[in-house]
């Protein structure tokens, strides 16, 4: 009996480690990461920010998509440094600022296509994997006033990706509530700047 109980306390954070290496890839499946985040100080003090993820879908997700649900997600950026110029971006975003781009992501069951719309610009797709790609692409987003910015190598910005729960129907916030599977975001993930 010793024997028994002294090999299950060894072998105890084993099977606890196998157990979740073996749940790791489903639970890496679905969510938002980012595979290209950088930025340009432009020579006029801007910030040209170009982006791209990946994003997977939990399967409530899907379903409610193809019943009709349209799904929205917001690609956000923050200034961290200069400390200045940052303090006043977040004071100019406070009243009024654009520091962010819409994705409409719908299903149109005649056509059995899928929309990304952005504003009044919209694309359609032959699969959800396309139309997926295309959500939080952003290539040259021109970001703060001209003059904001000078030395890039003081330069620090983030980058983030996250569907908007607000903008889903009433029941469905609810259900996104209480289920992490609904709640999709990449996180603030730094950009890698350089100068123009």
């Amino acid at each position: 009996m010793a024997f028994t109980t002294r090999l299950l306390t060894k072998l105890s954070p084993l099977l606890a480690l196998l157990c979740l290496l073996l749940a790791a890839p489903w639970s890496l499946a679905e969510g938002i990461s980012n595979t290209r985040a950088q930025a340009v100080v432009t020579s006029n003090g801007q910030l040209s920010i170009s982006t791209r993820f990946n994003t997977e879908l939990p399967d409530q997700l899907k379903q409610a998509l193809l019943q009709g649900v349209p799904l929205n997600f917001d690609l956000s950026y923050q200034l961290t440094a200069p400390t200045l110029a940052a303090y006043r971006n977040r004071f100019n975003n406070l009243m009024g600022g654009d520091n962010q781009i819409s994705y409409r992501l719908a299903y149109h069951p005649l056509t059995n296509r899928y929309r990304v719309s952005m504003g009044t610009f919209s694309t359609e797709y032959n699969n959800l994997d396309t139309a997926l790609r295309a959500i939080g692409g952003a290539a040259n987003w021109k970001v703060l006033a001209s003059g904001t910015l000078g030395n890039s190598a003081d330069v620090r910005a983030d980058v983030r990706l996250n569907l908007s729960i607000s903008q889903l129907p009433k029941p469905f916030q609810i259900n996104a509530l209480t289920s992490k599977n609904w709640q999709l975001d990449s996180g603030w993930q730094p950009l890698t700047i350089r100068a123009e």
